[in-house]
């Protein structure tokens, strides 16, 4: 299984349960880990046949701007189904961090992994 990775996404998000964290974005975090299966000789090096990781990026960042969740393990959940809803991710890893929720940290946040059915 090959993988796609998308590390340190940032996004600034209305994410948590707090009064000011329900009011002013915060800075979020993404790491994504695509898995998908890339061998395809009659196809290689035809952007169509593969993971447009601009693509993942973007449709996930529009997302998260937008999803205005209250905890990070319901926005994790989330952006799994959107990634497995593309046609050729089988697998996917997703970290969701807050980078300023606690401020001796570098983040803390929730990690999954998810399979399509």
């Amino acid at each position: 299984m090959d993988k796609i990775l998308i590390r340190g996404l940032k996004v600034d998000a209305i994410l948590g349960i707090y009064e000011h964290e329900r009011v002013i974005p915060q800075p979020v975090q993404l790491d994504l880990t695509l898995f998908t299966d890339e061998r395809d000789p009659d196809q290689d090096d035809v952007i169509d046949t593969c993971v447009d990781y601009e693509k993942v990026s973007l449709l996930v960042r529009d997302y998260v701007i937008s999803a205005r969740k209250m905890t990070v393990e319901a926005l994790v959940e989330e952006v799994a189904e959107i990634c497995l809803s593309l046609e050729k991710v089988r697998e996917v890893t997703v970290r969701v961090l807050k980078t300023n929720a606690i401020g001796f940290t570098d983040g803390v946040g929730v990690e999954i992994h998810r399979k399509n059915r």
